[in-house]
């Protein structure tokens, strides 16, 4: 077949202008997915570049200080250093077993450690990878230069200063205080978009006490800082970074608010010190005219240093078995049958109610029978009227009252003063108490009501139980004419550089519907428990201390010995709990005071010479009553231009430290 030139260049030509169709479009598809990755893609792209080289380094927030209402440290932060790894970067070969072996790990401290890592590299889309958790916490410091000389070594590796958590003094006010730990991964889920700073693995929360209580104010807000890395993951020289860090390249970490609580370390100190001699007890001393709280020990207690650092299998069984629970806060988690601590509203209750007056006299024959029940005195003590009753705490008189009262009537005064609800003072977990009524018998025990049960609860036993926070709160409005106040353990809280954040003034909570006259002769009870020859406290008496209280003595349940129990043991949890609610001065009264020496036996015996130590020392060291000057001294007229300073810190007068 004979095929012309011109058929071949048409040939040519219509194949030309496919192939020039061809490189035009791919030139277009290449402009365009360049205009693609350049323009609209390119702000992602440069960031995803980046985000090779960039390394955004946490910088972790100084926690806020606690201190006491004088000024001193009661818990703060130290300077420690860390071990973190960034899994992804982290080398699983020879890098891991240098940090091993750096760090002095044995075998199952590393399989610890590879086990935690692998867990975070297991899935590609785990963005843990990519977030530093520590390895190790508080490294010393042959530690330290040993990880830094081989630095080179070890990707993924880093060195971060950790603010821990320090309480200067050990277990005194520790569970006032409080401790903090590691969260785990309830606490980080429970809190998410709860905070501004969302918490982490490796961070610190509070857990009992102020530490717990003001967490959000206590724990600051983490700042960062951005770092160029090279594929080993070491950072580059300044002058090489500088173009490549983005703006803005560091974030200052804001600290923490400090918290200025009500107690004093100083009382704390005498307290703990009245309590030398009983393995298990605890005291609330608290300013009658604010409700705030001085000091409030319960012994025994824990170290939170030795806790926040991390208890050892030991230290924790320990804790756990010892059989004084030091774990429990007894001022506010524990309750208490009150005792004869009760009685003043009880008899309080009576007095408003009309059912008696301070004339009316009783007869105590030792015993009071009541059906086919015999209620016991401790002794026979005669002929007796309310006051002495009081003094002398005599049970039947006490029966005769409750006879006549009834029990709704005692459980609505004893509400009154804030029995059988919690305090709300916040720091710790608080128990309720408990105030029976009729109708609470009637439904947990259905037509098994009897008059005992009032019998008892007029004393403080049965079924009534209260708190060492409640006691205290409710004698302080017998001393104070009537006002229960909220208890408080902080006064107010402050920036770092001492700007006030929030203020706690003093926080009514009701005036009890009792009169003056009523309360004016429990207070004259009270001192004759302490002055009078016969009262149950006067063997406790100082010369000296001016104090007025009402001794308790509760029941405990008794324990049946077991096979192996150590006899001396088993004798001293089966006695009575020992009581001494008091206020003092007794005019004019500043401090309540409550005592409670667990199985300590009788309150006059044994709770009552330690709250009398405490008032003592309370008036001597910390807050010294000035005598008045027989004769003024002459007053100068002031000078033009030289007002008249007040130095507050070193006020020493009585109403400086009360108010």
């Amino acid at each position: 077949m004979f095929v012309s030139s011109r058929n071949e260049v048409s040939e040519f030509r219509r194949r030309y202008r496919w192939m020039r169709l061809f490189v035009v479009l791919t030139f277009i598809v290449l402009v365009g997915r360049l205009i693609q990755l350049q323009l609209v893609d390119g702000d992602e792209h440069h960031r995803q570049s980046l985000a090779n080289v960039i390394r955004t380094v946490p910088i972790p927030a100084v926690r806020g200080r606690i201190f006491d209402s004088k000024g001193r440290v009661m818990a703060t932060s130290m300077p420690s250093h860390s071990v973190v790894v960034i899994p992804h970067y982290f080398d699983m070969g020879k890098g891991f077993e240098r940090l091993t072996e750096f760090l002095g790990y044995d075998d199952e401290q590393a399989a610890k450690l590879r086990a935690k890592i692998a867990e975070r590299l297991a899935n590609p889309k785990d963005m843990r990878r990519f977030q530093q958790f520590s390895v190790a916490d508080g490294i010393n410091q042959e530690h330290l230069s040993t990880i830094k000389a081989f630095m080179e070594e070890l990707p993924g590796v880093d060195i971060v200063d950790v603010p821990v958590r320090y309480y200067p003094y050990g277990s005194m006010g520790a569970h006032m205080i409080g401790y903090t730990n590691e969260v785990n991964a309830q606490d980080i889920e429970k809190r998410r978009g709860m905070v501004e700073d969302p918490y982490r693995s490796g961070d610190r929360l509070g857990r009992t006490g102020v530490e717990r209580m003001l967490e959000s104010d206590l724990r600051g807000v983490r700042g960062w800082r951005k770092k160029v890395v090279d594929a080993r993951n070491l950072p580059l020289m300044r002058r090489e970074s500088e173009t490549l860090l983005p703006e803005p390249r560091m974030q200052e970490p804001r600290a923490g608010n400090d918290v200025i609580s009500t107690v004093d370390m100083a009382l704390q100190k005498i307290v703990q010190q009245s309590l030398r001699g009983h393995p298990s007890g605890a005291v609330v001393v608290m300013d009658v005219d604010t409700g705030r709280v001085l000091a409030a020990t319960s012994k025994p207690a824990y170290d939170p240093n030795v806790i926040t650092s991390g208890l050892s299998f030991e230290q924790q069984r320990a804790l756990n078995e010892n059989i004084f629970r030091p774990r429990i806060d007894k001022t506010l988690y524990e309750t208490y049958f009150p005792g004869s601590t009760f009685k003043p509203f009880s008899a309080m209750a009576a007095m408003e109610e009309g059912k008696i007056t301070e004339a009316d006299v009783f007869h105590c024959s030792g015993f009071h029978e009541f059906g086919r029940r015999t209620f016991k005195c401790p002794k026979p003590h005669g002929d007796i009227s309310l006051r002495d009753g009081l003094v002398v705490s005599c049970n039947v008189l006490f029966y005769n009252l409750a006879e006549m009262t009834g029990m709704d009537t005692i459980a609505r005064y004893a509400r009154e003063f804030g029995f059988g609800a919690q305090t709300r003072v916040g720091y710790n977990s608080e128990a309720s108490g408990f105030i029976p009524t009729k109708a609470w018998y009637a439904k947990r025990f259905p037509g098994q009501f009897r008059i005992g049960f009032t019998l008892n609860a007029a004393i403080g036993q049965g079924n009534v139980k209260a708190t060492l926070m409640q006691v205290a709160a409710a004698y302080s409005a017998i001393a104070n004419g009537g006002t229960i106040y909220r208890p408080q353990v902080i006064r107010r809280i402050e920036t770092g550089d001492g700007d006030l954040v929030k203020d706690f003034p003093p926080e009514v909570v009701r005036r009890v519907a009792v009169s003056q006259r009523t309360l004016d002769l429990m207070m004259d009870s009270l001192v004759g428990v302490v002055e009078d020859e016969n009262g149950t406290a006067h063997g406790a008496r100082t010369e000296g201390v001016d104090i007025a209280g009402k001794t308790g003595t509760a029941q405990v349940v008794r324990r049946a010995r077991k096979p192996g129990d150590d006899l001396n043991q088993h004798y001293y949890l089966n006695r009575d709990h020992a009581w001494f609610a008091a206020v003092a001065p007794s005019i004019e009264p500043e401090i309540a005071i409550v005592t409670l020496i667990e199985h300590g036996g009788a309150g006059g015996e044994h709770a009552a010479p330690v709250a009398v130590e405490i008032t003592r020392r309370y008036f001597e060291e910390i807050a010294p009553r000035q005598e008045e000057p027989l004769i003024a001294e002459e007053q100068q007229p002031p000078r033009d231009k030289a007002p008249l300073v007040v130095d507050e810190e070193t006020a020493t007068t009585a109403s400086t430290h009360r108010h």
